[in-house]
Protein backbone atom coordinates (compact mmCIF):
# COMPACT_ATOMS: atom_id res chain seq x y z
CA UNK A 1 0.00 0.00 0.00
CA UNK A 2 2.83 2.38 0.82
CA UNK A 3 4.45 1.75 -2.59
CA UNK A 4 1.17 2.66 -4.30
CA UNK A 5 1.03 5.94 -2.40
CA UNK A 6 4.54 6.87 -3.58
CA UNK A 7 3.74 6.05 -7.22
CA UNK A 8 0.35 7.81 -7.23
CA UNK A 9 1.73 11.39 -7.44
CA UNK A 10 3.99 10.34 -10.31
CA UNK A 11 1.05 8.85 -12.21
CA UNK A 12 -1.00 11.96 -11.49
CA UNK A 13 1.77 14.20 -12.88
CA UNK A 14 2.04 12.06 -16.01
CA UNK A 15 -1.73 12.29 -16.57
CA UNK A 16 -1.63 16.08 -16.25
CA UNK A 17 1.37 16.24 -18.61
CA UNK A 18 -0.47 14.10 -21.15
CA UNK A 19 -3.72 16.09 -21.13
CA UNK A 20 -2.06 19.53 -21.09
CA UNK A 21 0.81 18.99 -23.54
CA UNK A 22 0.79 15.78 -25.55
CA UNK A 23 -2.89 15.44 -26.47
CA UNK A 24 -3.41 19.05 -27.68
CA UNK A 25 -0.25 18.82 -29.81
CA UNK A 26 -1.52 15.61 -31.42
CA UNK A 27 -4.85 17.31 -32.20
CA UNK A 28 -3.10 20.30 -33.81
CA UNK A 29 -0.87 18.00 -35.86
CA UNK A 30 -3.89 16.02 -37.09
CA UNK A 31 -5.66 19.25 -38.16
CA UNK A 32 -2.59 20.37 -40.13
CA UNK A 33 -2.33 16.99 -41.87
CA UNK A 34 -6.03 17.14 -42.79
CA UNK A 35 -5.59 20.68 -44.14
CA UNK A 36 -2.61 19.59 -46.28
CA UNK A 37 -4.58 16.60 -47.61
CA UNK A 38 -7.51 18.87 -48.56
CA UNK A 39 -5.47 21.39 -50.58
CA UNK A 40 -6.91 21.98 -54.06
CA UNK A 41 -6.06 24.03 -57.13
CA UNK A 42 -7.40 27.56 -56.73
CA UNK A 43 -7.14 27.65 -52.93
CA UNK A 44 -5.78 30.90 -51.53
CA UNK A 45 -3.06 30.06 -49.02
CA UNK A 46 -0.44 31.59 -46.74
CA UNK A 47 2.93 29.85 -46.45
CA UNK A 48 4.98 29.52 -43.27
CA UNK A 49 7.12 32.34 -44.62
CA UNK A 50 4.12 34.68 -44.93
CA UNK A 51 3.69 34.50 -48.72
CA UNK A 52 0.08 34.99 -49.85
CA UNK A 53 -0.63 33.08 -53.07
CA UNK A 54 -3.07 30.89 -54.98
CA UNK A 55 -2.41 27.22 -55.70
CA UNK A 56 -1.86 26.77 -59.45
CA UNK A 57 -0.92 23.06 -59.39
CA UNK A 58 -0.43 20.44 -56.73
CA UNK A 59 1.08 16.96 -56.52
CA UNK A 60 2.08 14.52 -53.78
CA UNK A 61 4.91 16.59 -52.23
CA UNK A 62 4.90 20.04 -53.85
CA UNK A 63 2.59 22.90 -54.71
CA UNK A 64 3.07 25.49 -57.43
CA UNK A 65 1.89 28.84 -56.15
CA UNK A 66 0.74 31.71 -58.34
CA UNK A 67 1.68 35.15 -57.01
CA UNK A 68 1.45 38.69 -58.41
CA UNK A 69 2.14 39.20 -62.12
CA UNK A 70 1.55 35.48 -62.79
CA UNK A 71 4.83 34.43 -61.19
CA UNK A 72 4.89 30.75 -60.28
CA UNK A 73 6.85 29.47 -57.30
CA UNK A 74 7.34 25.85 -56.28
CA UNK A 75 7.03 25.08 -52.57
CA UNK A 76 7.00 21.98 -50.45
CA UNK A 77 3.43 21.03 -49.56
CA UNK A 78 4.32 21.25 -45.86
CA UNK A 79 5.20 24.94 -46.30
CA UNK A 80 1.49 25.83 -46.48
CA UNK A 81 0.48 27.22 -43.09
CA UNK A 82 -3.13 28.20 -43.71
CA UNK A 83 -5.89 28.19 -46.31
CA UNK A 84 -7.70 31.53 -46.48
CA UNK A 85 -10.52 30.82 -48.96
CA UNK A 86 -13.49 33.07 -48.37
CA UNK A 87 -16.45 30.81 -47.63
Amino acid sequence: MEMFMTILPLLFMFAIFYFLLIRPQQKRQKKVQEMHAALRKGDKVITIGGLHATIDAIDEDTVILLVNDNKKLTYDRNAVREVVNPD
